[in-house]
């Protein structure tokens, strides 16, 4: 009976805020392949200034999460959208098409 008790508290888990590390990073291609080296290296430090900010976002969300799970039972920032998990995933697949990028270059 009292394995029964953990699983509505396991099943709102399920539901909170990924840890940045665990988003992976959405397949860009060769979508950079034809930004000059110069332009490539510019947006890449953009980039990655944008993808530290997503993921102190994203770190921000799972903290309010387990917060609200422990509290009240309730992932309360993935529920009103905190949680930056695509644009997370898409800044960092930028970042890897970039990297890749500036291999040839």
């Amino acid at each position: 009976m009292k394995k029964l008790g953990f699983l509505p508290a396991a099943l709102l888990c399920a539901a909170c805020a990924k840890a940045p590390d665990a988003i992976a990073p959405v397949s860009m291609g060769n979508a950079f392949a034809a930004v000059s080296c110069k332009d490539a290296r510019t947006q890449l430090a953009e980039e990655q200034q944008t993808l530290a900010a997503l993921e102190e976002q994203q770190r921000n969300a799972r903290t309010g999460d387990a917060i609200g799970v422990f509290l009240i039972l309730v992932p309360v920032s993935s529920i009103t959208g905190n949680s930056v998990e695509g644009e997370l995933a898409t800044s960092k697949g930028k970042v890897v098409a970039l990297e890749n990028r500036l291999q040839s270059c």
